[in-house]
């Protein structure tokens, strides 16, 4: 799922982010912005790796990959924005 953000990409926004995500089951979170805070990076990380662990504990094989891609945001892709 590919989140877009021009200007600051905030925790607001990874909460946000990580909610849809959490709904959808998403494998793979990418966030296109201009800046993130580092809190906000934090936060998608901590998620990413709670998830694997959750899926160690229960036995499952699940797991979600976090890409971001921070100083320009284009027109021409399709996502979600926020």
């Amino acid at each position: 799922m590919l989140f877009k953000k021009r200007g600051t990409f905030t925790v607001e926004d990874a909460q946000r982010v990580i909610e849809l995500a959490s709904e959808e089951n998403e494998r793979e979170i990418i966030v296109m912005c201009e800046v993130i805070e580092e809190e906000a990076r934090r936060r998608l990380w901590d998620y990413a790796r709670g998830v694997e662990l959750m899926a160690d504990l229960t036995g499952e094989k699940r797991k979600v990959r976090v890409e971001i891609l921070e100083g320009y945001v284009s027109d021409h892709v399709r996502g979600v924005e926020l």
